[in-house]
């Protein structure tokens, strides 16, 4: 496959979903975003057999119109620095 044409967004975007849920929703001329350094935040709780609360569940904004790629940290404390939409 020959890609004549791709065009990359990158931003960072200080941890502010504001800017994120922005970009996600009118960047429809890109191929790929890139988001650097985006928010993190508690989703939901999800049932658990180990913690009566529930587990927390935590993500960054996303949008339905695009697939987000991100490498699970292995320290549950340091969250990633850059997603990648596509």
């Amino acid at each position: 496959m020959i890609v004549n044409k791709l065009n990359v967004s990158s931003q960072n975007v200080h941890k502010n979903s504001l800017i994120v849920n922005s970009i996600l929703k009118t960047c429809n001329d890109f191929d790929i975003i890139l988001i650097q350094e985006p928010p993190w935040f508690i989703i939901q709780l999800i049932p658990s057999s180990a913690l009566s609360e529930g587990e927390v569940l935590v993500g960054t904004p996303h949008h339905p119109n695009w697939l987000s790629f991100a490498r699970p940290s292995p320290i549950q404390s340091d969250y990633l620095r850059v997603m990648y939409h596509k």
